[in-house]
């Protein structure tokens, strides 16, 4: 059977996933205990997707990994970065805050040389280049083929544009290579969106008149 752990449950509207950096405002006062429990005793605790109807399985935890601002009525700003992902086995409602008993899992298959990763690992890096403006945590251009499928699919994943069911997706898959071509896809989507706005701003100093491309664009982006 597999090893169970207990931690403490931090149910959001939100995803967080391996080696994401992720700001959290604590207000409610359950979680300010939580969370001044898991500081006292250094230790980390699980975040999963709340979507209104229930909590699901699958959840990454989170090491605080620094306290931004504390308030006079202990409210505080933390930064959480993700680590393992877990599935939750048990909920646990002992305490003021939820608690699961859950086991670990990582990535369950190795990248096969037939599935044309170094092609998928080139055009995602290309890809990157053109997102302006966003902090991923590394230079596309400095890593080359040094960054693993794993960490690349979680750093793309982590970008603005990625909704929680999306990135809930992302964190349930265990091959890598499947997960990195699903970012991949993901990513072109939002990277075309992405040059349509620059190029609908520029127009704005314009006649107001976008080109019938561009208009055939804007609609191909809202079928998909």
């Amino acid at each position: 059977m597999t090893q169970t752990i207990k931690i403490p449950l931090f149910p959001l509207g939100l995803v967080l996933l391996p080696d994401m950096r992720l700001p959290l405002h604590i207000f409610e006062e359950r979680y300010k205990q939580m969370i001044s429990e898991c500081l006292a005793d250094h230790r980390p605790f699980g975040i999963v997707l709340f979507d209104g109807q229930s909590i699901h399985a699958v959840g990454c935890m989170a090491r605080i990994d620094a306290v931004i601002k504390r308030y006079e009525d202990s409210r505080m700003d933390i930064m959480v970065l993700g680590g393992e992902r877990f599935v939750i086995r048990e909920l646990i409602e002992e305490r003021a805050y939820m608690e699961a008993r859950v086991f670990f899992f990582d990535d369950a298959e190795k990248v096969s040389p037939d599935d044309n990763l170094e092609e998928v690992v080139e055009t995602a890096m290309n890809l990157l280049k053109e997102v302006d403006g966003i902090d991923i945590g590394f230079d596309p251009s400095d890593l080359g083929s040094r960054i693993s499928p794993k960490q690349l699919s979680f750093a793309i994943a982590s970008l603005e544009g990625f909704a929680p069911a999306e990135r809930q997706g992302i964190l349930e898959m265990t091959s890598p290579s499947e997960r990195l071509k699903k970012c991949v896809q993901a990513l072109s989507r939002i990277v075309a969106r992405n040059r349509l706005t620059r190029e609908i701003q520029k127009m704005i100093g314009g006649n107001g008149h976008p080109p019938r491309s561009i208009l055939r664009e804007i609609e191909d982006q809202l079928k998909e």
